[in-house]
């Protein structure tokens, strides 16, 4: 089986998600294809031998490297490191033809990118995302964006990377609870798209979840999960429509981060967020109970969560009114009507969403 794949995401502003050893020297080539090219390192604390590899070789290919640490998770998607972040770039004098480099989780390729976004109105980025959740879901499609304390990701803007690359080896570092945290979104992707994925993940669900073990299997995975993502985001890069699946769970999830002030695992709350999405699809008559529970299965064979606490309805119900997916009033679940076809359910009863919590806590 090959060690590296390649998927291509197109669009108006098309690029590769390369997954493969070579991830530096891919770096290398765009920081070589502008002389004298300032390049801003922004990489997540703890990262450091990674952000200064990336810096020798930009080095090497006659770049200048400017290396910005930036905290952990979420609290790097904040309106102050981003300040950070800006003055560091007028400071070193960046202009329109340099680049900026996110090298970390998903919070750090979201931040990076809005960095890119937000400097001179638009200038390059690159991500390397070094964990499961950023290579699957962060880093590929354009999102980027902070948080602000009345939510996650309310500031952003759309802006594609000009590549993402990818080492497998930087995964097998993460401890495995982070990166069965990361298995969620490719579940996902699985029930939405691509049911291969599950097959995969119930024929052997330690191996799912051992990357350094069976680097074959998890490059299939990524790969399956990254071309889901990339076909729905080449059709939709906006999320007028289509792009709403890979919210699948998501509504549910957010509820959770926020009552939890961010301290579950964004994986976790998104496996907990299927399982109560599928409960309220088969109350609603869209999915039959074998695939309400094959959601469990699937999720707890990799050690992922599928309930939540009871007795915070009212305050999950609350956030679920202000989600992005709201129109009005009326709350908007993406559903599946069978495996590897979503839909959408529009304004679900009172009733329906309250027995499909109780399914879940």
């Amino acid at each position: 089986m090959s060690t590296h794949r390649t998927i291509a995401v197109g669009g108006s502003q098309p690029y590769a998600v390369r997954i493969g050893a070579d991830a530096l020297t891919r770096l290398g080539e765009h920081a070589g294809a502008v002389p004298g090219r300032k390049v801003l390192l922004v990489h997540q604390s703890g990262r450091e031998p990674l952000a200064e590899e990336a810096a020798a070789t930009l080095r090497a290919a006659g770049a200048t490297p400017v290396l910005a640490a930036v905290p952990d998770a979420e609290a790097a998607k904040d309106v102050g490191v981003l300040a950070d972040l800006w003055r560091r770039l007028g400071q070193e004098g960046f202009t329109r033809s340099d680049l900026v480099v996110g090298i970390g989780g998903g919070a750090t390729t979201d931040l990076a990118g809005f960095v890119a976004a937000s400097w001179l109105r638009g200038v390059d980025v690159v991500q390397l995302p070094t964990s499961l959740l950023a290579v699957v879901d962060a880093a590929v499609g354009g999102k980027t964006g902070i948080n602000t304390a009345e939510g996650k990701n309310l500031v952003g803007a759309f802006h594609p990377p000009v590549e993402v690359l990818c080492d497998p080896a930087w995964l097998g570092t993460q401890p495995r609870a982070d990166y069965a945290s990361g298995l969620a979104e490719v579940i996902k992707c699985g029930f939405i798209a691509d049911p291969t994925i599950l097959d995969l993940v119930e024929a052997d669900p330690a191996a799912a979840t051992d990357p350094t073990g069976h680097p074959a299997l998890a490059l299939d995975l990524i790969a399956r999960a990254v071309q889901v993502k990339a076909d729905v985001v080449a059709a939709d890069l906006t999320e007028s429509s289509l792009r709403e699946i890979l919210n699948y769970g998501h509504t549910f999830a957010h509820a959770i981060e926020q009552v939890e002030h961010y301290t579950w695992r964004h994986g976790d709350a998104v496996a907990v967020g299927m399982t109560y999405v599928a409960e309220l699809a088969r109350r609603a008559g869209r999915i039959d109970t074998d695939l309400a529970e094959r959601h469990r299965r699937v999720l707890t064979s990799v050690g992922l969560p599928t309930a939540y606490l009871p007795g915070r309805w009212e305050e999950l119900r609350a956030v679920m009114g202000r989600d992005k997916k709201s129109r009005g009033s009326t709350l908007r679940f993406v559903v599946l009507e069978g495996l590897g076809r979503p839909a959408r359910l529009e304004g679900p009863t009172e009733e329906q969403l309250q027995e499909a919590y109780a399914a879940v806590s």
